[in-house]
């Protein structure tokens, strides 16, 4: 079966889970949990992203994430790909550390956030990588101990967390530990990370009800949320992929350009590109940046880009043309 291609609007939530290649460690010591945790922090604060849960386990990760202003992937790409090569160096080893394809799901915010922190927080005590929430206080891993002040990790966004739970610190910090302490028993949550319809519906007693009433309702495995939150998921992604393809349809319209003139008027498209100041290719150049610009709409950025030269050189041009 086909993947289906990731929801990856800036600004949105994400469950983002990283598993090790075959299920194998993707952290070995605690320099592999320093880098891990180093690149995962300074990454998203270049990128804008904003992390509110993480756990780091042996073989596979959780975070908790609003995408930066590019998005989900343009971040985890950087981040794990600088991660691997380290972590591949420092242990000799050589290929792939993980999966493929990270997995990332799309929450709504109103009903999963909390649910989300909480399981998020609870994976080293389920795990048994301490023993108990005092422990989970104080463990360096996962970012629950930042939440409550015993860990500072200045990057993770903890203040919003805590105003979920109160006005004031103390007594957020006190509801928050109180609502941890309630999801010990909950165990594993399927319902958070398996099958699209539990997801997408919030568990098995509103799937049991719709299938006894034969009821239909919109899912999707990558999203987590109510069928109306599905759908307007949807037509965000639909409104950003329209965007994208008149983008893709602009570029081929600007490349059929540069070449048609280039053609036109005997100049080398390459010799162009590689910004030749040579007096005939400078005019040429010049004829095509008042086209790019005024009837393409093309970024000043992107023409300097097309035609080989900085950005600069494309302001003069038109500035040239404004005192003619």
């Amino acid at each position: 079966m086909p993947r289906q291609a990731r929801l990856d609007a800036p600004g949105t939530l994400h469950h983002v889970i990283i598993r090790g290649i075959a299920r194998g460690r993707i952290v070995i010591d605690g320099g592999d949990r320093k880098n891990f945790v180093s690149r995962m922090a300074k990454n998203a604060s270049d990128n804008g992203t904003t992390i509110h849960a993480w756990a780091l386990m042996p073989d596979h990760a959780h975070i908790l994430l609003y995408s930066g202003p590019d998005g989900l992937s343009k971040y985890m790409r950087r981040f794990l790909t600088g991660y691997a090569i380290t972590h591949n160096r420092r242990h000799g080893r050589h290929g792939h550390l993980f999966e493929n394809r990270y997995k990332s799901i799309v929450c709504d915010e109103d009903s999963y956030f909390l649910e989300l922190v909480r399981y998020i927080h609870l994976n080293p005590l389920r795990g048994k990588l301490v023993r108990n929430l005092a422990e989970l206080e104080r463990y360096p891993w996962c970012g629950h101990g930042a939440i409550l002040g015993r860990i500072n990790y200045e990057w993770q966004d903890r203040d919003y967390v805590l105003r979920w739970f109160g006005k004031r610190e103390g007594e957020a910090k006190k509801a928050y530990r109180q609502y941890i302490r309630e999801g010990i028993a909950q165990g594993k949550r399927p319902d958070l990370v398996g099958g699209g319809l539990i997801r997408s519906l919030g568990g098995w007693s509103q799937v049991l009800s719709l299938r006894r009433n034969k009821e239909r309702i919109l899912t999707d495995e990558r999203i987590l949320g109510s069928g109306d939150f599905v759908e307007r998921v949807y037509r965000e992604a639909d409104e950003k992929m329209k965007y994208q393809l008149l983008a893709i349809e602009r570029g081929k319209k600007v490349e059929e350009l540069v070449q048609e003139v280039c053609r036109r008027k005997g100049v080398n498209i390459k010799e162009l590109r590689m910004g030749s100041r040579r007096g005939y290719i400078s005019k040429v150049r010049s004829q095509l940046v008042d086209r790019l610009v005024e009837e393409y709409g093309l970024p000043l950025a992107e023409t300097a880009r097309q035609l080989g030269v900085s950005t600069s050189a494309i302001s003069k041009v038109l500035q040239r043309k404004v005192r003619e």
